[in-house]
């Protein structure tokens, strides 16, 4: 079915910059930005904060039943809110850092989050990041990016933001929580991290963040022309 909205995909590994990029991006073409890696860590949050099983498929569903999550643009970042509550920080943390990739690997916490994210594009011209925009949620977007990094690169990138924050880690505990979440979500069963085939492809291992806006308005331009 055709439509009027156009819909940028942004997929890729974590700690890669995407909703970096996606905000920057959303913000200069007056796009709506959804994060999509933000509402499993506040699905996660819960989780953890209520203790419910992950491998408790009923547990699960009820617990998905009473969780309702929202954006809210704000002067200088997107809220998100939980249940009401700003979690924009909590999310953050470690302690979901470590089991976000576990949570997200279930297949009822993605089809939740997938049809809510569905709505969310469906008449809107919107930038969303996350795992699996271009191969599952929006298959059909009009602009797919799929972003990479050096490893090292990410893991610096990812100790340096916890240690502004004040979260007591270290960089060999970053690297391999980022080597954790990697494998969990390049081997789930459920819509799986890779690249959609046309997808193009964004390593900005030695990019700037200016030079990174300029490499995706290059292609939104390509594919309004």
């Amino acid at each position: 079915m055709a439509r009027d909205n156009f819909i940028i995909a942004i997929d890729g590994f974590s700690s890669c910059g995407k909703s970096t990029v996606a905000k920057a991006i959303a913000k200069e073409l007056n796009f709506v930005f959804v994060d999509s890696g933000a509402m499993y860590r506040a699905v996660t949050l819960y989780f953890l904060r209520n203790n419910i099983d992950f491998t408790n498929e009923q547990a699960v569903k009820k617990a998905l039943d009473n969780i309702h999550i929202d954006f809210i643009p704000n002067t200088e970042k997107t809220l998100i809110l939980l249940n009401g509550e700003d979690v924009s920080d909590a999310i953050r943390q470690m302690e979901v850092s470590d089991k976000v990739s576990e949570v997200s690997a279930i297949k009822e916490v993605r089809k939740a989050l997938v049809a809510q994210q569905q709505q969310l594009g469906a008449r809107r011209n919107i930038v969303m990041d996350g795992r699996d925009i271009g191969t599952t949620v929006f298959p059909d977007a009009d602009l797919k990016i799929f972003m990479t990094a050096d490893p090292l690169v990410r893991a610096n990138r990812r100790f340096a933001e916890l240690t502004l924050k004040g979260e007591d880690v270290t960089l060999e505990e970053v690297i391999e929580n980022l080597a954790h979440r990697d494998h969990i979500d390049s081997t789930r069963a459920e819509s799986p991290l890779r690249q959609a085939a046309d997808a193009i492809v964004l390593d900005n291992s030695h990019m700037t963040q200016e030079q990174q806006l300029q490499f995706v308005l290059e292609h939104y331009n390509k594919k309004k022309k």
